[in-house]
Formats: C-alpha cells, sequence, structure tokens
C-alpha cells in the first residue's frame, strides 16, 4: 500500500480474498519506476493479467473454490507505507521489517487464528486489535497520520 491507508494485516473472507486477487491493485513508486516521483495505483487482473489464457474471473472463482473446499485462512499482509503515502513529497514511512516478520509470524504460528479483530468501517476486512511485535497505533492506520483529513481523502 503505496498510499499509507492499509493496515499491516487483514484477516479477508473468501469473497474479499477473491476480490483482492482480480483486481491485483499495486502501485507504481518512486524508485522502482522510471520519472515516477508520487505514488500511481495501478491494477493488473490476479497480478499477471498479460499472462492470462482465460477470463479473470474463472481464476478468481477457482482461487475462491479452493479456499471455501480446504477451509484456508487468508490474509492480507501490508509491506508498503503507514502514516502517509510513499513518494517524494510522502509523510509515511515504509512498514519496518520487524512489523512485517511480527504479522507473518502470528500467520505461521496461528496466534492470529484466536485473536480478536475488529470491523475495518472502510475496507470492511477484519484487524487484529493487537499482535505481538506490532505497535497497536498501526494496526488502526488513521492513527498513524499526523493530518486525518488528509486519510480520509487518500
Amino acid at each position: 500500500d503505496a498510499f499509507g491507508v492499509l493496515p499491516p494485516i487483514s484477516r479477508l473472507s473468501p469473497g474479499q480474498a477473491m476480490y483482492h486477487f482480480i483486481s491485483g491493485f499495486t502501485s507504481k513508486v518512486a524508485g522502482t519506476e522510471r520519472g515516477v516521483t508520487e505514488p500511481e495505483p495501478t491494477f493488473s487482473a490476479c497480478y499477471g493479467a498479460a499472462f492470462l489464457t482465460l477470463h479473470p474471473m474463472e481464476y478468481a472463482k477457482l482461487f475462491k473454490s479452493k479456499l471455501e473446499q480446504h477451509n484456508v485462512d487468508t490474509y492480507l499482509v501490508n509491506t508498503g507505507w503507514s502514516g502517509g503515502s510513499g513518494g517524494t513529497n510522502g509523510t509515511g514511512k515504509r512498514m519496518s521489517i520487524e512489523t512485517t516478520r511480527a504479522c507473518l509470524n502470528a500467520i505461521f504460528d496461528g496466534t492470529l487464528k484466536n485473536s480478536s479483530y475488529r470491523k475495518d468501517k472502510l475496507f470492511g476486512f477484519d484487524v487484529p486489535t493487537t499482535l505481538s511485535g506490532v505497535d497497536t497505533k498501526i494496526l488502526n492506520p488513521v492513527e498513524t497520520w499526523e493530518n486525518k483529513e488528509e486519510y480520509d481523502k487518500k
């Protein structure tokens, strides 16, 4: 998330996982794209539109069916920005490797399975209320922004 609006981790329903998979949302960011100084949103269906031989919805339906068939817990991990957007004029900071590791460890060791969650008002996914090794402020991204109105605009 190059715009700093997503928490470091959230739990997705199969339908939400399908949505994020099919939308393939990402961002072009300064330092990885020539001529880009501010984050630019971009989409690539199933994160590989140029290589798909079937309609993206076919892959998304298959993905969702496998999640449901095998009762898979699905998480969205944000390794991008927090506290503002990235880019040359951004106020945000990269998500720390320690935060990312804590999120991944909580998935792998099963901690997240039994965590308490809050429903994100904007995105509708579940966000843990606490997570060992992660500042609780980061779990509610608006709290990391100095200018809350700017968060709402993003």
